[in-house]
């Protein structure tokens, strides 16, 4: 068992741990069982994702697996044949999987990072789309594989790959259970950066710093509006993005919008295309991604 730094709560299933930057890990520790999730599993996600979000030294928080698998979907015996025939304990663990496969990462006011460092399968493109960000390894094996033993993608899965993948895409997927790599995901959308296997984890911690350089509650508002205007028709997302842009400015109690036209308008220190207004209490001069125009007049 693992305790939380900081908790006296013991996690069976998981490993959760903060680093002195603010990224915390989320690893799913069941390496034996390719971290195929369990009832219990589900349980202690659901409580640690609650605790991260309130959580103040958690900036970001990553999401991983231990040994050669993110995690290869629903565990057959625990979470479908031993629930079967026990009502309360199948009502509980599927509670517990929406939760916080869904509704808790897909709401959390903190960046998600989903690095897929090996197999990711079936049940697992659940917590996968609801990520913000997904960073994988080339060689990670992703499949819809549901259809091999007789059920469809059940538990959100069909719903969350039309809405995340080309349908077409997902069709086929879905329909033959075929196998695809890192590379292949990021080509649908399903990820968003594809690295070698061994420069995933500082893939991961270079984009956690740089999302770290944003307002928080920026990068709050911003998850929460892109998410919501996704099902609106251009009046209501139009009226919603003007109460939500008022609100921000309220809210943000590091007056971002404010000093970065400062800085920009003023003081002539900052590029806003090209990088963040730096935070309070920020050193000035911290080293900036340096962004190079693209040649026009390249081939296609």
């Amino acid at each position: 068992m693992t305790a939380r730094r900081g908790s006296n709560t013991n996690y069976r299933c998981v490993l959760v741990k903060t680093d002195k930057d603010g990224i915390t890990w989320v690893t799913f520790n069941r390496p034996e069982k390719r971290n195929a999730m369990s009832p219990t599993l589900h349980a202690e996600m659901e409580q640690i994702m609650l605790d991260l979000e309130t959580d103040q030294r958690t900036k970001v928080i990553v999401i991983t697996g231990a040994g050669n698998a993110w995690s290869a979907g629903m565990d057959l015996k625990e979470y479908f044949r031993e629930t079967d025939a026990d009502e309360r304990g199948q009502f509980r663990s599927f509670t517990s999987n929406r939760n916080w496969a869904w509704d808790l990462i897909n709401r959390s006011r903190k960046p998600t990072i989903a690095m897929i460092n090996g197999y990711c399968f079936g049940g697992a493109f659940t917590p996968l789309c609801a990520c913000d960000i997904v960073v994988t390894a080339e060689d990670a094996v992703f499949g819809l594989s549901e259809v091999n033993w007789g059920i469809i993608p059940g538990g959100n899965v069909s719903k969350v790959i039309v809405d995340t993948m080309p349908f077409r895409q997902a069709l086929f997927y879905a329909m033959t259970g075929r196998p695809f790599d890192g590379r292949q995901a990021v080509a649908m959308g399903l990820a968003n950066i594809a690295v070698p296997a061994n420069q995933l984890k500082a893939e991961t911690v270079k984009l956690a710093h740089e999302l770290m350089t944003k307002s928080p509650t920026v990068l709050a508002y911003v998850k929460q509006a892109l998410r919501a205007v996704r099902t609106m028709d251009q009046d209501q997302s139009f009226e919603y993005l003007r109460a939500k842009i008022l609100a921000l400015r309220v809210d943000d109690k590091e007056r971002t919008r404010e000093r970065g036209m400062a800085e920009f308008l003023d003081n002539k220190s900052y590029r806003p295309g090209l990088q963040a207004v730096a935070r309070p209490g920020a050193a000035r001069g911290t080293p900036r991604r340096k962004v190079t125009p693209r040649s026009t007049s390249r081939k296609i």
